[in-house]
């Protein structure tokens, strides 16, 4: 899979690309990712990317010039299945989303900067748009390096435990279990009895149970579109007649 980062600031993307999974992903050539400076594409001595916005109002906006410029000479190497534009308008991020995109064999990714980007950009370069979350950064950097972790490592062979990605958060529509190392008690407390019992059937159960007790107690909303299998949809009926019942005796 090839990733290509369009940025006015390259070297915000070394350290998160430099590091970890994705180091080894790209060590590796399971994929490769290519970080541009936009101002590489632009034609005055001033390598201006920016300008003042039509109407009036405050901050700058990216011209439209360079973006379309750097996208194309992209194209002109190989071709390109998904040209996203980091923005809090977007569409919101997911796991699904991230699945999505790993399933791709090449996309890039648009960073936005200063009062935002010409409209021109969304509706003509851009295939999509996507937001990590419901807040405003300084700029579409870190978004794109939060989608380019998400989406290496599900290339298969960039993590060593593949059924550890399997397991993840958010994978089926739950958040993980809770996870416990060694030493089996500290400061007062101990690791929950089942998990040192040898007994593989009653973990694997309460794995299951505390996953869906997280997730109704933290985020609720994801049961509703959550994968679950008979035993799991009993065990979440169980859990909400405890929650009913504890609500009325409060």
């Amino acid at each position: 899979m090839r990733i290509d980062l369009v940025t006015i600031f390259p070297r915000l993307c070394d350290g998160p690309l430099g590091e970890g999974i994705v180091r080894r992903a790209i060590d590796r050539g399971l994929v490769d990712v290519r970080v541009h400076d936009l101002r590489d594409y632009t034609t005055d001595r001033h390598r201006s990317v920016d300008d003042v916005s039509y109407g009036g109002g405050p901050g700058m906006v990216f011209k439209p010039e360079p973006l379309f410029m750097a996208v194309d000479a992209i194209r002109a190497e190989a071709a390109v299945d998904a040209v996203i534009l980091t923005s809090p308008q977007g569409r919101r991020f997911t796991q699904a989303e991230a699945e999505r995109l790993a399933s791709l064999g090449h996309i890039v990714v648009l960073c936005g900067r200063y009062e935002g980007v010409d409209d021109r950009v969304r509706e003509a370069l851009a295939t999509e748009v996507l937001s990590i979350g419901d807040y405003v950064l300084s700029g579409g950097e870190l978004p794109a390096l939060v989608i380019v972790d998400a989406v290496v490592r599900l290339q298969p062979g960039a993590v060593g435990d593949e059924d550890s990605v399997e397991a993840e958060s958010f994978s089926r529509g739950l958040l993980d279990y809770p996870h416990f190392t060694r030493p089996a008690e500290f400061r007062g407390w101990r690791v929950p009895d089942v998990l040192m019992s040898g007994n593989h059937a009653e973990i694997r159960r309460w794995r299951k149970r505390e996953a869906l007790a997280r997730t109704l107690a933290l985020r609720p909303d994801l049961l509703r579109s959550a994968e679950l299998d008979d035993e799991e949809r009993e065990m979440l009926r169980a859990l909400m007649e405890e929650r009913g019942a504890e609500h009325g005796r409060g």
